[in-house]
């Protein structure tokens, strides 16, 4: 059996799912710089390279599906999927499945996936890892759609501005006028991004997204949060 690994990697899926452990092997009982509660979290945990790596899944029926390769970290922290290795029964060859933590339970020292069966298996798409341009371009996808939002609205706002008087056009003149320059701010990042090389698109990732925050955490009249 190959040595299990744990990846930390995001994964670009909408509805990431939180997962709920039943019958949790101990892992631990101190944490440095948690709160007791944090701690007492921890301590009721999986351990993933005790419990969770390397163990095979079954069915509730004992139909292996296949061994646990990867646990993937959503942003925030939270386990969200098991990358399992599926296959090796008839109809399917051996490949990569993604599944909800939700999904999968400790019964009785064996995972199981409740509901689940070797059918159900054989429609789960193929899961594959994003590499770096894959990423890269998911990120700039959704920071032109957010720049493109506030600045629909921006054009908006500016109407409304000049449908009314004088001095409603005043009030709206300070909130028009950030908006504004937040919005030429997030393009500028996003141009510093896209013209970067492959190799160096992270080292503006973070001034994109502080910029991009900013539209969100504006007026109403800018990105929805």
């Amino acid at each position: 059996m190959p040595s299990p690994r744990m990846s930390v990697r995001l994964l670009a899926l909408a509805g990431l799912l939180l997962p709920v452990w039943a019958h949790a092997q101990v892992a631990g009982s101190t944490a440095a710089s948690v709160t007791l509660t944090e701690r007492h979290e921890i301590a009721m945990g999986w351990s993933a390279r005790r419990s969770v790596l390397g163990k095979t899944v079954y069915t509730e029926a004992g139909q292996k599906i296949g061994q646990v390769q990867d646990i993937i970290i959503a942003p925030g922290g939270k386990v969200s999927y098991l990358i399992i290795g599926a296959g090796g029964f008839v109809g399917i060859g051996r490949h990569d499945v993604a599944v909800p933590a939700a999904q999968v339970r400790d019964h009785g020292g064996r995972l199981e996936m409740p509901g689940a069966t070797q059918d159900v298996v054989r429609t789960i798409p193929r899961f594959d890892y994003a590499n770096d341009t894959a990423v890269r371009d998911h990120f700039i996808a959704a920071a032109v759609e957010d720049i493109g939002r506030a600045r629909r609205n921006l054009v908006a706002l500016q109407k409304a501005a000049e449908a009314t008087g004088a001095e409603a056009r005043l009030k709206l003149q300070p909130e028009i006028d950030q908006l504004q320059r937040n919005v030429q701010v997030a393009e500028g990042k996003l141009a510093e991004l896209q013209n970067a090389s492959v190799g160096r698109w992270k080292d503006f990732q973070a001034a994109l997204s502080d910029a991009v925050s900013r539209l969100r955490s504006g007026p109403e009249s800018a990105v929805p949060g």
